[in-house]
């Protein structure tokens, strides 16, 4: 019996660029179908309640905006002389450490996790593979989301109400206000850095309790590098802050009433995967990302 020329030419393995496609095919397939999952899994409505707003918060909310004022009055003008006062070469520091307050870094890093996550999860993989990298996934999309909705609100509110940066102000009056304009020269309060320190530090510390203290120190070096530079007064750094914790601990409510990340009882993080089981879990999902090493 004669065989057919095209039975072994069929049994060969795909060219890289064969395989090359049918992996980004299967991968935008995934990230596709995953990120509407979980995009539904946002909006849906509450399952559980979350716990009022305890006295302790709504105090903490009225002092920080009564400090805010009174910087405005007492502080703010005095900053603004002494940092245009420092040597050069302690403001050059702080111009390269501000940068890290940009929340371009955060939300490049957090956005381009979900989506690879999105694109590795696919019907083959185990259930538990599946829930790790799923789990993992909650966890970035909660930051992205913490910092970003916050973040937005205060680019907006900043060019609404219009406030001159300190660099503007040569007659040394921190009530220099043009609404509505838009410029960036007059978009000092709330402070943009400070709001994406404090939410960075807020979400981080509130997955991850023993980053703590180091978020919230870097949260603190940010706010301060903001009036060094005199991009900002004090009290913009403070508002900003107030918008980041919450706009932060709104998101991180808005999670937990939907059973995700954080537990609806006391606001607290469920347990997330360990180190190991991360590793496994994108170790299985990319070996079968790329055709489980080619199996017939």
């Amino acid at each position: 019996m004669k065989m057919s020329m095209d039975d072994g030419a069929s049994a060969k393995p795909p060219g890289p660029l064969a395989a090359a496609w049918k992996f980004a095919g299967s991968f935008g397939n995934s990230a596709r179908r995953n990120l509407a999952l979980w995009c539904s899994a946002l909006v849906r409505s509450p399952s559980v309640q979350t716990p009022r707003y305890s006295m302790s918060a709504i105090a903490a909310v009225i002092v920080t905006l009564a400090v805010t004022v009174a910087s405005m009055f007492f502080l703010d003008a005095a900053a603004t002389d002494w940092a245009h006062h420092l040597p050069p070469w302690f403001t050059q520091v702080f111009e390269q450490i501000t940068n890290a307050g940009q929340s371009a870094w955060v939300l490049s890093f957090a956005s381009l996790v979900v989506v690879l996550l999105a694109g590795l999860i696919s019907p083959p993989l185990p259930h538990l593979t599946q829930g790790v990298l799923a789990a993992l996934a909650a966890r970035f999309g909660f930051l992205f989301i913490a910092v970003g909705a916050p973040g937005l609100f205060a680019t907006i509110v900043k060019r609404l109400i219009g406030r001159a940066r300190p660099y503007m102000d040569v007659h040394g009056d921190p009530f220099t206000y043009m609404p509505f304009v838009w410029r960036p020269e007059y978009a000092s309060l709330p402070s943009g850095h400070a709001t994406t320190a404090v939410t960075t530090a807020f979400a981080i510390g509130a997955m991850w309790p023993r980053t703590r203290w180091v978020m919230w120190l870097y949260a603190l070096v940010i706010m301060f590098s903001r009036v060094v530079v005199l991009s900002h007064h004090p009290s913009d750094a403070i508002a900003g802050a107030f918008v980041g914790a919450v706009g932060a601990a709104l998101v991180r409510r808005w999670f937990a009433a939907r059973r995700l990340v954080f537990s609806a009882h006391d606001l607290s993080a469920y347990p997330g995967p360990s180190l190991r089981r991360i590793r496994a879990a994108i170790g299985r999902a990319v070996y079968e990302a790329r055709g489980g090493a080619r199996r017939p």
